[in-house]
């Protein structure tokens, strides 16, 4: 049977793995019939996993691996030594258009480094970010970069602009999504030397909905609807983020069940709690796309279960039916050749 998706999944990598990534897998085919997905990794653990569950089995093949990378390894050299690994040769899969995209929970580092080094860049990408849905009060928002480029340039933040707004817009249904860069202040004159660079870059594309500077307090608020920063601050956001709904999610149960007044009105609230506090589920969106490659890698957190897995699979169909690599890449060259038509104009 021909599947329209073919997803690869890297069982061994994350925390929970094979589990949690199995079960999650799992659920994504007994939801959808028209996806296939094959499982990389040790195929005795593998196995034991799926014979847990009832499946359609031509839906799921696996590619026995006899290596795994593990967070504490250099990325470059355990991508070069390691190539019976799952994650090296799940990528490899997708380079050479067997698979569709590739779902990981694996090392960020060697996840960053396989993707960009193995599948490679599209033509006119300059870096490729990482993209993740935050929760807001308002739905959604795309942050880029976070975590795959601390020495981003003025040009690189300009292209991660141009990529989430064709995300936003054909992933997430976001017509005209608003751009925004991260900053200290909202006035157009404050920022870092890379902040006051890339302002200007921004306000003059006419490619995208820039309505300028955001500050970290406005973000949860839904202000902006593509949060444009370098990674090193991206991916502080993201923690704090995460950290933050974590923490107050734990302290209000306890307030919930502090005395039996609170426990009795607890009772009350509950559905209505549960269902808000899952809009603020940061894994109800899927994972983190590495955009701008030949191929599509999505990395999903290390603690990943089930429910993240599904729906990072989902993202990748979504993705590939909304061709979001080849409108990246069509939308840079249209750029890169405007920007030569208008240095030509100059220099007559």
């Amino acid at each position: 049977m021909d599947f329209k998706n073919v997803i690869a999944i890297d069982a061994m990598g994350g925390d929970n793995a094979p589990g949690e990534i199995i079960k999650g897998a799992i659920d994504a085919i007994n939801e959808r019939a028209d996806i296939k997905l094959r499982l990389f990794g040790d195929r005795d653990k593998i196995e034991a996993e799926l014979h847990k569950y009832t499946y359609n089995k031509e839906q799921i093949e696996i590619t026995h691996t006899t290596e795994e990378i593990s967070c504490n390894e250099a990325p470059a050299i355990a991508i070069k030594k390691k190539k019976d690994s799952s994650l090296v040769v799940a990528i490899k899969s997708v380079k050479n258009g067997e698979c569709d995209a590739i779902v990981s929970a694996g090392s960020s580092g060697a996840i960053l480094v396989g993707g960009q080094v193995l599948i490679g860049k599209g033509k006119g990408v300059k870096r490729a970010p990482l993209a993740p849905l935050t929760p807001t009060e308002k739905g959604v928002s795309l942050l880029i970069d976070c975590g795959a480029n601390v020495d981003a340039r003025p040009e690189h933040l300009l292209q991660f602009a141009q990529m989430g707004s064709i995300y936003m817009e054909d992933v997430v249904g976001v017509k005209n999504p608003r751009v925004a860069i991260v900053n200290i202040g909202a006035e157009e004159a404050k920022g870092n030397a890379l902040v006051k660079e890339t302002y200007p870059l921004l306000k003059a594309c006419k490619n995208i909905n820039f309505i300028g500077s955001i500050e970290a307090r406005d973000i949860p608020k839904g202000e902006a609807d593509v949060i444009v920063t370098e990674a090193f601050v991206g991916n502080v956001i993201l923690k704090l983020e995460e950290g933050l709904a974590s923490t107050l999610i734990q302290i209000i149960k306890e307030g919930m069940m502090s005395t039996t007044r609170s426990k009795l009105g607890g009772l009350l609230v509950k559905p209505a709690l549960k269902e808000t506090l899952k809009t603020f589920d940061a894994t109800e969106y899927g994972g983190a796309p590495l955009l701008g490659l030949k191929g599509l890698v999505v990395k999903i957190h290390g603690s990943a279960k089930a429910k993240e897995t599904k729906k990072a699979i989902f993202q990748c169909v979504t993705f590939k039916e909304q061709r979001i690599n080849e409108k990246i890449v069509a939308h840079l060259a249209e750029e890169i050749e405007q920007a030569k038509k208008e240095k030509a104009g100059e220099q007559e």
